[in-house]
């Protein structure tokens, strides 16, 4: 490696706006973030909730489904 080319690494605080503070190493000692683990649909579950506009998740559905 060459020396004198990389960042010095520094302990980070990155905040989410829903509250939570995750501590890491980074070249920036300070982040703010809009969604992390703690609040991303896909980790918490509530990914079920899909906004459905003007109908195409329904026409996906009837176009793809098994027909019986």
């Amino acid at each position: 490696m060459k020396p004198n080319i990389h960042p010095e690494l520094v302990e980070a605080e990155i905040r989410c706006i829903c509250g939570t503070i995750f501590k890491t190493m980074s070249s920036n000692p300070q982040m703010s973030v809009e969604i992390c683990s703690n609040c991303h649909p896909y980790y918490t579950g509530q990914q079920s909730k899909i906004i459905d506009t003007a109908g195409r998740v329904e026409r996906f559905n009837q176009r793809y489904s098994q027909k019986k």
